[in-house]
């Protein structure tokens, strides 16, 4: 038996040491009752890492309490101030002190050692995020010099970090910037344990992204994010998903973004509920910038839940939904909450800006724009100020004097704004930009200037969702919005009917299908907007018409002597605007596209507002229902055509 237990303990100790967390977890919990205390601090390390936290706490506990049994006070010390950690990331603050007290109390006689130095370490991170930059700074300098005596790297490059944020917070950036790039160079080298480079990654993160120094926060997200895949885990845990998920937005990727966002906060609500806070705020920004006005204001509020406040987002929700004095008094609140805190400051000023401009008080516009300035001019890695932060002052300015009619001025600060964030690679941020560049053009009589940039801001914003900013850019071309009847037509599991009949018959098969369905369409008063891969996008100016067409198509292919693929065709009448002469966009296209997914296989699926809408009572209808369209803030209810009757 007890060379059965050794060599599980064995094994158990292999696994975690190559960052098997799962196989470790396994192999030394079903071995638990016979561990050593090391062993017992390795299952509660495994036990983290996927995403046990209580069990991962129990084990700690346990060997804190062997490791006391056996008089090792410094090695149970430590064990102390991990729990701490855990509890304190949990939101379990009195527990946390008392642990934190437990390894205060033990290590009290004992000669300095690298255990005083991890204390001190948690007592630095947890003054800078209660703020105080001045304990912070001082415990981490104390932490980093008992690394440095007793070589521990893990615990020099968790102080540097800690240091390298806090002179961030601070208003020293390039000293910050140093520092963390030191930090993160040790993580990226692969000499530090798991947790201290997890750590060291998503402090470095955070603070980069922060400050506006998008283009590191980048290139550290691209190595912590190749870290997490190859490690037994989802990421830290959770935490790389998010600053993922930032960097994704940014790019402009909001699909995959909102989903890695939503991924991590159901991986990481267990053990850090700021982080899962962090999370639902990014689902909150994706959602508002869609114009999904709803689901992005229920993100906000589980933000809040989750101890995240959602602001500026929140604020500038509200200035979109037309409630200007409510966005004037939340980001008012919020900047009073944050004055001492200069990274929070900078986003919440900006945003202050557009609202008091809303507002029609120019004065707070400039007062607030003048505070950025000051700010933002702390924020400089070199001669330069950080990237984000300039491109804020520079659509601050311009917002400012195109309201006072100094449009010159506003233009060449637009313009530099645009230049910034295109070079940060942040195509949204950029557009709207260049939406305000392109109406200050056209107030310097520039027409052909303001129409170039207008429809190149329309053309990302319809490329990322944008619905209502491209309905605004549509609007600034003269384009008046249209009301068509909208139909997405698709062949239903194309793939395996193409296996099935073999590539020859397929194809043959595809083009009579092409044919027929274009030829009813065009035949019931419609205009082929495109090919959709095995359907079409159509448009209909009368919603009696789309019907009878979508009934035709089922019917011909019902009638099709030998096999005919089956379709779904989904439809919606509403309002859009064209893209250019051949295209249309808008929230109308984009509800009947997800009307037209939601359809099942030889079925019509259509909105009762398409219906209502002159073509009721043609066909009979069934199985009636409220369904939610991604990208739409209200439910739609939706009916299925019974094309046989």
């Amino acid at each position: 038996m007890s060379h059965v237990v050794d060599d599980a303990r064995e094994a158990g100790r292999e696994a975690a040491a190559r960052g098997a967390w799962t196989e470790a977890y396994e192999i030394l919990v079903a071995a638990e009752k016979e561990l050593q205390p090391e062993d017992l601090e390795r299952l509660a390390e495994a036990a983290w890492w996927v995403g046990r936290l209580d069990e991962s706490i129990e084990r700690r506990e346990a060997a804190y309490k062997a490791w006391l049994k056996e008089g090792e006070k410094r090695r149970a010390a430590l064990v102390a101030i991990f729990i701490s950690q855990d509890l304190f990331n949990k939101a379990s603050l009195e527990r946390a002190s008392g642990w934190f007290a437990n390894a205060e109390r033990l290590l009290a006689d004992e000669p300095e050692s690298v255990e005083h130095g991890y204390l001190a370490s948690t007592r630095a991170l947890t003054a800078m995020i209660q703020g105080n930059n001045d304990s912070a700074l001082s415990c981490a300098e104390r932490a980093h010099e008992l690394g440095v005596r007793f070589e521990d790297r893990d615990l020099q490059a968790i102080a540097l970090v800690t240091l390298g944020r806090t002179h961030l917070l601070s208003g020293n950036p390039s000293e910050g910037v140093r520092l963390l790039d030191e930090a993160s160079a040790a993580a990226l080298s692969g000499e530090l344990q798991p947790f201290s480079t997890g750590l060291v990654y998503c402090i470095t993160i955070t603070s980069c992204n922060g400050v506006g120094d998008l283009r590191r926060a980048a290139e550290w997200t691209k190595a912590a994010t190749r870290w997490c895949s190859k490690q037994d885990v989802p990421g830290f845990p959770g935490a790389c998903r998010i600053h993922h998920s930032t960097m994704l937005r940014l790019n402009g990727e909001w699909a995959e973004a909102e989903a890695e966002a939503l991924r991590a906060c159901d991986e990481v609500r267990e053990y850090d509920p700021y982080a899962t806070g962090i999370g639902w705020y990014e689902v909150g920004e994706i959602r508002r910038f869609r114009g999904d006005f709803a689901a992005a204001e229920e993100a906000y509020r589980q933000a809040k839940i989750w101890r995240k406040e959602p602001e500026p987002g929140l604020s500038l929700l509200r200035l979109a939904q037309g409630k200007v004095e409510a966005a004037a008094r939340g980001i008012e609140r919020s900047l009073a909450a944050n004055e001492s805190n200069p990274v929070a400051l900078v986003r919440r000023l900006t945003a202050q800006v557009e609202i008091a401009l809303a507002q029609g008080k120019l004065r707070v516009a400039r007062s607030a724009a003048d505070e950025l300035e000051k700010l933002v001019d702390d924020f400089r890695l070199g001669e330069e100020r950080t990237p984000a932060f300039e491109a804020m002052v520079c659509l601050s300015w311009g917002r400012i004097e195109m309201e006072e009619n100094d449009v010159e001025r506003a233009a060449t600060h637009l313009q530099k704004g645009l230049d910034t964030w295109q070079s940060v690679g942040a195509p949204y941020e950029a557009a709207k930009v260049r939406m305000l560049l392109g109406r200050a053009l056209r107030k310097l009589g520039d027409e052909d200037g303001a129409r170039d940039e207008l429809e190149a801001a329309r053309a990302v914003f319809v490329q990322l969702g944008a619905v209502l900013d491209a309905q605004t850019a549509a609007e600034l071309l003269g384009e008046v919005p249209v009301s068509r009847t909208f139909v997405f037509t698709d062949i239903v599991e194309s793939t395996r009917l193409a296996e099935a009949l073999g590539e020859e018959k397929w194809q043959k098969l595809l083009a009579w299908h092409d044919r027929t369905v274009r030829a009813l369409i065009e035949e019931h008063g419609g205009e082929v907007i495109k090919q959709t891969g095995d359907g079409f996008f159509a448009a209909f100016e009368r919603p009696g018409d789309a019907v009878e067409a979508a009934v035709a198509v089922q019917r011909a292919l019902d009638g099709h002597d030998g096999i005919a693929p089956d379709v779904r065709i989904g439809l919606h009448a509403g309002g859009a605007f064209a893209k250019d002469e051949t295209d249309y966009g808008g929230q109308g296209v984009h509800a009947a596209a997800r009307i037209g997914a939601l359809a099942g296989a030889g079925e019509i699926l259509a909105s009762e507002e398409t219906l209502a809408g002159g073509a009721s009572g043609r066909h009979a209808t069934k199985d009636a229902r409220e369904v939610e369209l991604k990208g739409i803030s209200e439910p739609v209810r939706v009916v299925v055509l019974d094309w046989r009757s």
